[in-house]
């Protein structure tokens, strides 16, 4: 066999043997598996607000997200036929959004944190701030 021959052999079994090592490790076992709770599979979108028109996560939805993600924006609940109808939110920003009692975005804010808020004051949505 030829140097070049058993040195091109070599590096191919090095190769497979890292990419099964890198399937072997990414793979999730069955204990690191868990299901998504109510709110994740209410709101499935990364970068935006879910708001919904039942307590906990229930009725329709509504998905906001400001484009692009991350710039901020200032969204209507009035012009979308929303303004007061949301009984729960979901947050997938790493910052805060913040519900307003007028139309746009000014007034004492209503924050909205990263993650679920299960029971909203309806008294507070004529805007809403969008990370």
């Amino acid at each position: 066999m030829h140097a070049t021959t058993a040195m091109r052999r070599h590096r191919s079994h090095l190769i497979g043997a890292a990419l099964s090592t890198t399937l072997l490790l990414g793979a999730p076992t069955p204990a690191a598996a868990h299901p998504a709770s109510t709110a994740d599979a209410a709101c499935p979108f990364s970068s935006a607000v879910c708001l919904f028109e039942g307590e906990n996560y229930t009725g329709a939805r509504l998905t906001l997200s400001s484009w692009p993600p991350g710039s901020g924006a200032c969204i209507s609940l009035v012009e979308h036929n929303w303004n007061g109808r949301a009984r729960s939110a979901y947050n997938t920003n790493p910052t805060s959004a913040a519900l307003f009692m007028n139309d746009d975005c000014i007034g004492g804010p209503n924050q909205l944190p990263p993650g679920g808020t299960p029971y909203l004051d309806t008294a507070t949505q004529a805007s809403i701030w969008v990370p």
